[in-house]
């Protein structure tokens, strides 16, 4: 029987104009390994709480959301969503508060030329530098690194090398987006992320 693919619309909320991603997924992956390609087409560095709202329950990694029975790895796609239509909330940064809208528009998604289980088609627009402050600070951020006479630049900079990475303050373009990168990353996880005969610990 062939995989059942999902076709997904990822969607910063709060922003304008809109940051969102177009990707292909299996329906089987798991939550967590969802979360983990959110943050590899989104362009987020895994260095925060996160968690999957579906219905009226919270799935993640968080000790006390597992310790509810929501494990996130615990659960697959294609088990909590089935239908077209539907929306997935994705919260990443309990602090700086990144909803995400996953639109479910496709649930069985006719694809043959694209042999990748991970793929994604279409986007724009790059997501905000880790630890910016929310959508104000964003919006911030982005007025001060256009204008390098602004009196703030130097030291907003030297604030955000103190919390991100340099080159991504000084080199950062809110309007660029690779579809080609994003999938040579999803191509990297793909084949780190693999199973393997042995697991890491000695049973």
């Amino acid at each position: 029987m062939t995989e059942r693919r999902y076709l997904l619309k990822i969607s910063l909320m709060h922003i304008e104009p809109e940051i969102w991603r177009r990707i292909i997924v299996p329906g089987s992956i798991s939550l967590d390994r969802l979360h983990d390609v959110i943050q590899i087409v989104m362009g987020w560095h895994d260095s925060h709480l996160h968690q999957f709202t579906i219905g009226q329950k919270n799935y993640s990694d968080d000790p006390e959301i597992k310790a509810s029975g929501l494990d996130e790895a615990r659960f697959r796609l294609v088990d909590v969503v089935k239908q077209k239509g539907r929306k997935i909330k994705y919260l990443y940064d309990f602090g700086d508060c990144w909803f995400h809208e996953v639109t479910i528009e496709d649930s069985d998604f006719p694809a043959p030329e694209i042999a990748e289980p991970l793929f994604c088609l279409e986007g724009a627009r790059a997501c905000p530098p880790e630890d910016v402050g929310s959508d104000a600070g964003y919006y911030e951020f982005c007025n001060v690194i256009r204008d390098p006479e602004n009196p703030q630049s130097q030291s907003y900079l030297d604030w955000m090398t103190h919390f991100s990475n340099a080159s991504v303050c000084m080199d950062y373009d809110p309007e660029f987006f690779s579809s080609e990168l994003v999938n040579s990353e999803l191509h990297k996880y793909m084949r780190w992320s693999r199973n393997r005969n042995l697991p890491w610990e000695n049973k």
